[in-house]
């Protein structure tokens, strides 16, 4: 599996969140802090003015998509100039609902999703990333994601047979199409350039695609040197520089991020669990966990259960009005 979709299916927990909301303006909301969320907004019909706490603004033009990789608050509205609604309330944009609405009298639409994240962990090509980042409605550079938005968008409006699969199906195509617009973005205004060069970077993306490859495999720093197909120190220097970690240290770092994920979704016993990820012994993968999330790793078993509930679905037959 490549990087970017390894990193996504591990660090995801349960099933996303989406909405497509039809509403009449005026019309606002205040969406609280969720740090443990990922959120994407897509303005389908209309444009929408989006506040951050300290003030600074972002517009959504039709079609634009908006990427909240830490769930940062924020308030969004149709103009400047309407009052800030009241925050949303506590578990409405819960796991597994799925919100449909159909109104053509509706003077602006917005696809909304959001992905619970592993609580308390997260992997450096994510936790360097912008609060808030804007893609631009692009059909002539991504026919891709416009296609899919335009695909989604159409499920949401009613039920149709066959959209439980379809649905989360295309919103996994959907945050993917993004996340590359987003690491192939070179605006200043952006600054996020250590993971896209390193992604576009052919030795370091080879290193990378063999350690998610084959996490377990004994790596040194000269091994890996060999797959970039560069020299110890120098591997060593461009990974560094690219990444924000040393290779063997962003090596220990997946591979607990893994064992977390298999703690919490498998019954496999912790040994199994060692090597799976590369420890030899239990009582390295052990010491190594604890020091690394600060508890003993049968003790995150028992505190981090599987979660994957069931999928709700949710009808509005007509526009949010005011």
């Amino acid at each position: 599996m490549d990087v970017l979709s390894d990193v996504m299916k591990v660090l995801r927990t349960g099933r996303p969140f989406v909405a497509r909301f039809a509403r009449v303006a005026p019309w606002s909301n205040h969406h609280r802090s969720h740090p443990d969320g990922f959120g994407v907004q897509i303005m389908v019909r209309g444009t929408a003015i989006v506040t951050t706490p300290n003030g600074r603004t972002l517009k959504l033009e039709e079609g634009d998509a908006l990427l909240l990789p830490h769930g940062s608050e924020h308030y969004v509205a149709d103009s400047l100039g309407t009052p800030v609604g009241q925050p949303c309330a506590a578990g409405e944009e819960r796991s597994g609902v799925v919100v449909r609405s159909n109104d053509d009298d509706a003077t602006h639409v917005a696809l909304c999703m959001a992905y619970e994240l592993s609580p308390g962990r997260t992997h450096p090509m994510i936790a360097s990333m912008p609060n808030f980042v804007r893609i631009p409605r692009d059909p002539g550079a991504r026919p891709e994601l416009s296609h899919a938005i335009a695909m989604l968008d159409n499920e949401l409006r009613s039920e149709i047979s066959g959209g439980d699969t379809l649905v989360p199906a295309l919103l996994d195509a959907i945050l993917m199409y993004l996340l590359r617009a987003m690491l192939g973005h070179r605006s200043r205004d952006c600054r996020f350039t250590g993971w896209a060069d390193a992604l576009a970077d052919g030795s370091v993306a080879a290193a990378l695609e063999a350690i998610h490859a084959d996490p377990s495999r004994q790596w040194t720093v000269a091994s890996l040197g060999e797959v970039a197909g560069l020299s110890r120190s120098a591997f060593a220097r461009r990974f560094t520089d690219l990444v924000g970690q040393p290779p063997l240290a962003y090596l220990t770092s997946w591979r607990l991020t893994l064992a977390a994920r298999l703690l919490s979704d498998t019954d496999a016993p912790l040994s199994s669990v060692a090597r799976q990820v590369g420890y030899a012994s239990e009582f390295a993968f052990a010491a190594a966990f604890k020091r690394d999330f600060g508890t003993p790793p049968g003790r995150f078993r028992k505190d981090t259960p599987a979660c994957e509930p069931d999928a709700a679905t949710l009808f509005l037959a007509e526009a949010v009005p005011a």
